[in-house]
C-alpha cells in the first residue's frame, strides 16, 4: 500500500506542478517540456506524470537527438565544427546546439541547427534571438533557471518551448492516503 500511494504522491504532485507551468504560459503558443532530471527508474513514470499535467516530453534519453553542448564546441573548435561533425557523421539526426550568447545563436543557425537551447538567457536576449531566428525552420528552447514568477514573461518572447528541470526533480509530493471503510 505503502509503495503504491508513493508512486501515486510522487507523479500527482508532478502533474500538479506541471499544470501550473501549463496554465502560466496558457494562450501563449510556447510548450512547457521536462528534462532529462528524472529518478532513475522512475523516468517513463515520470515523463507520463509530465504529460498528464499538460506539459511535453522532451527527450527520453540521449538517442534521440544529438546535443551540441560547451564541452562539444570546445573539442572541435565552433559551433560551427560541432554541428558539421554530427552532420557528417549522422546526416538525418536532428541537431541541438546549446546558446548562452547571441553570437553561438548566430554560429548555430548559419551551421545549420534544428533547434537551439537559449541557456540563461534574459528576456530580452531570447526576444533578440527569435528575431534572429525569424522565419527560419528552428525551435527554440527557453532553459536554465527559469521560474514558474517568470514563465508567462518567458514565453511572451516569442520562444517555443521553456524546459523545467524542476518539473520531476524539484516537484513537491501530493499528500494521499488509502482509508478503508467498512461495508
Amino acid at each position: 500500500e505503502r509503495s503504491a500511494l508513493n508512486i501515486a504522491s510522487r507523479a500527482s504532485g508532478i502533474a500538479t506542478h506541471t499544470r501550473a507551468w501549463a496554465d502560466a504560459v496558457a494562450g501563449t503558443g510556447a510548450v512547457v517540456l521536462d528534462t532529462r532530471k528524472t529518478t532513475p527508474g522512475l523516468r517513463p513514470l515520470e515523463k507520463y506524470a509530465v504529460r498528464c499535467g499538460g506539459g511535453s516530453n522532451k527527450r527520453m534519453g540521449l538517442y534521440d537527438v544529438a546535443m551540441v553542448k560547451d564541452n562539444h564546441v570546445a573539442a572541435a573548435g565552433s559551433v560551427a565544427a560541432a554541428v558539421r561533425l554530427v552532420r557528417e557523421r549522422a546526416p538525418r539526426v536532428t541537431v541541438q546546439v546549446e546558446c548562452d550568447t547571441l553570437e553561438q545563436v548566430r554560429e548555430a543557425v548559419d551551421a545549420g541547427a534544428d533547434f537551439l537551447l537559449l541557456d540563461n538567457m534574459t528576456t530580452d536576449q531570447l526576444r533578440q534571438a527569435v528575431a534572429l531566428v525569424g522565419d527560419l525552420d528552428v525551435d527554440l528552447e527557453a532553459t536554465g533557471g527559469l521560474t514558474l514568477d517568470v514563465a508567462r514573461e518567458v514565453a511572451d518572447t516569442g520562444v517555443d518551448y521553456l524546459s523545467v528541470g524542476a518539473l520531476t526533480h524539484s516537484s513537491p509530493i501530493l499528500d494521499l492516503a488509502l482509508d478503508l471503510r467498512e461495508g
